[in-house]
């Protein structure tokens, strides 16, 4: 039997880290290299993903934009699944750990431990990526790059960020997580990517 070749890829990191420019430049190269790609993100276009935006610009009570979240990766999943199936290499503009990076800050007044509780909720239940490129920049950086975007959301709130960058740096590690200088050119950082997934694939 024929092995699966590692094909989920996922883009983390805090707004502002570039990692959304990065994604397309990663999937260009990769698609002049003869790949079958497929470019995708969280929350997604669907009426759920949707509906979770809807709930962040609105400061949604937590737990409900939470539950959402999930539901909307629960069903992310089956798409991406069906995809790797079909021999695609799904990139994917966050994911897991977006969710419990983010949310947790949210949740922290609630509960002890967000992260754990937000894992449980979809354990089993989601595709675990083959490998999780994660963008490392300052809140003070990132912010000097988005600054100029007519609406930021609550989530792009310097001291919000800035627990959000402690929970990355927390659950960034072992050997599913690569991480990047996101302060490097776009050249660079795209390169890095591309030299990483063919090494996964091939």
């Amino acid at each position: 039997m024929r092995h699966r070749m590692k094909r989920f890829f996922t883009f983390e990191g805090i707004d502002g880290s570039g990692k959304s420019t990065i994604i397309k430049e990663v999937s260009t190269q990769l698609k002049k290299h003869k790949y079958n790609v497929i470019t995708t993100f969280e929350p997604t276009d669907t009426w759920l993903g949707k509906y979770v935006q809807e709930q962040i610009r609105s400061n949604t009570d937590p737990y409900v934009t939470s539950f959402t979240f999930i539901a909307d990766r629960i069903q992310h999943s089956k798409q991406i699944k069906e995809w790797i199936e079909n021999d695609c290499i799904v990139l994917c503009d966050r994911y897991a750990e977006s969710t419990y990076a983010y949310q947790s800050v949210q949740l922290e007044k609630s509960m002890n431990d967000p992260i754990y509780w937000l894992q449980e909720l979809s354990k089993d239940h989601i595709v675990i990526p083959d490998l999780t490129f994660y963008f490392r920049i300052t809140p003070e950086q990132a912010l000097g790059r988005i600054q100029h975007r007519n609406e930021l959301i609550p989530f792009e709130k310097q001291a919000f960020l800035q627990k959000v960058y402690n929970n990355y740096e927390q659950l960034c590690k072992g050997k599913r997580f690569f991480i990047l200088d996101a302060t490097q050119s776009i050249s660079e950082i795209t390169d890095l990517c591309v030299k990483k997934i063919i090494k996964k694939i091939v």
